[in-house]
């Protein structure tokens, strides 16, 4: 009998061999590539940091203590600065997806100094405040702008944006 022979139990041993490793590493990919990726992005904050900014702080201590905010707005008769983040979840080769947003908003009076602050996220798919522990009213001084920063929630995110 010859080494290349199909009918060689070498050659089947062999065949085996390799059709068992193909095997392993496949199902090693396929279940490697189910798990999903949790990624946060934007300014993160422990309650220490929220806790350290105090009414009638000036902007510059604001900037100071939390960083520079991801946007700023006039506010009724005064201004605010917020300060966004968010968790994304990635599953095999999907697209990410936002899972949750975290918006931190601090209020400055007409003298610049800090009026209030208000940590947003969502509660029962309404945008909440955890500070206050209450829902923006509506036609409150800052709804709209709110709901846009909570408008995409969820949705799917294209790569480079």
């Amino acid at each position: 009998m010859r080494q290349n022979d199909p009918t060689s139990p070498r050659l089947a041993a062999l065949l085996r061999t390799v059709a068992i490793a193909s095997l392993v590493t496949f199902s090693g990919v396929t279940l490697s590539g189910c798990s999903e990726t949790i990624t946060k992005h934007g300014q993160l904050f422990r309650q220490t940091d929220l806790q350290s900014v105090q009414p009638g702080m000036s902007k510059e201590q604001v900037r100071s203590t939390l960083g520079t905010p991801a946007t700023t707005a006039v506010v009724g008769d005064g201004h605010a600065f917020y300060y966004i983040s968010s968790t994304q979840a990635q599953s095999s080769f999907f697209l990410p997806k936002e899972t949750d947003r975290q918006v931190v908003a601090v209020y400055f009076n007409q003298g610049g100094t800090v009026d209030s602050i208000a940590n947003y996220g969502l509660k029962d798919g309404k945008v909440f405040d955890f500070v206050s522990r209450q829902t923006p009213a509506p036609g409150s001084k800052d709804e709209g702008i709110l709901k846009s920063l909570f408008r995409n929630l969820g949705k799917k995110q294209l790569f480079g944006e």
